[in-house]
């Protein structure tokens, strides 16, 4: 857990302070601390499988490349930080013409621009999905089969956080999060006031993207509203922001407040739909 976080917060991408001011914090104080805060975060949502995330992403290559055997396609996943690394996964697919796809629908720097870093110069990859039409109708089919089955309720709508000073910088990121939420809501046919966008996962002091989701739900929950569902568009897989920062502690947050019932949806994860989105938002499906 020290080791991915130490390559994960040491990205200047991702903690976007000066080095000489950054990193004494990180190996001073957050390395000394964070990793037993976070490992506990994750033995309560690992499965006999591993980490979700590794497993659903596993998945994802593994049915994407029987989707597209008969062309003669190949397929090999990575992570950015951990194992397999970006290097291992276009080793994998030596002798090809590669497509690099972070699975990052809304772009920023850093998540899309910090896998740009890593790759060799002139390697192809997509910049951003978030309102590729695949991508939108595979979302909504998840949403609808979950209706289908419990009922319609509003909708939170929560993606990742990011601070405030990188949006100011010029990253697109906060708006492609609202153009998704306003495409997806109008494939879904619900009103404006019917769903919610928020911002989670937020790290450190400086204010990030509001409004924050946990607050929401409060807030939500003491106006009355007993059931929200929770669905989370900017990830692809589950991982431990949906299945502990959502499914647990948000959860707890709109029950604790008055909320009397509460639904994490599911991310696209293995759904035969996100399959076929991966497929044409790559340019090599039908």
């Amino acid at each position: 857990m020290r080791s991915y976080l130490a390559e994960f917060l040491s990205d200047p991408r991702v903690v976007e302070l000066p080095r000489w001011i950054w990193l004494p914090i990180l190996h001073g104080f957050i390395l000394r601390n964070r990793p037993k805060k976070s490992a506990q975060k994750y033995a309560a949502i690992w499965t006999s499988q591993g980490s979700p995330l590794a497993f659903h992403t596993r998945q994802q290559a593994l049915l994407l490349g029987k989707a597209l055997a008969e062309r003669n396609i190949k397929v090999a996943h990575a992570m950015r930080y951990g194992k397999p690394t970006i290097a291992e996964g276009l080793q994998a697919l030596s002798g090809c013409e590669v497509t690099v796809v972070p699975l990052y629908p809304q772009f920023s720097r850093s998540t899309t621009e910090s896998v740009r870093d890593v790759l060799p110069s002139g390697t192809r990859m997509i910049e951003q999905f978030h309102d590729h039409p695949s991508y939108i109708a595979a979302l909504a089919a998840g949403i609808q089969r979950h209706w289908a089955a419990h009922g319609k309720a509003p909708l939170v709508m929560s993606f990742h956080g990011l601070p405030k000073r990188s949006i100011d910088r010029g990253d697109p990121y906060h708006a492609q999060c609202t153009a998704t939420a306003k495409i997806l809501a109008g494939v879904l046919r619900i009103a404006p006031a019917d769903y919610h966008v928020t911002f989670q996962s937020r790290f450190g002091a400086a204010e990030w993207l509001q409004p924050y989701t946990a607050p929401t739900l409060a807030i939500l929950a003491k106006q009355g509203l007993t059931r929200v569902d929770v669905v989370c568009p900017g990830f692809t897989s589950d991982c431990l922001e949906t299945l502990e920062e959502i499914a647990i502690e948000a959860r707890a947050t709109f029950l604790d407040a008055g909320g009397k019932e509460f639904h994490a949806l599911p991310c696209l994860n293995e759904s035969p739909e996100w399959i076929v989105a991966m497929a044409k938002i790559a340019g090599t499906g039908p």
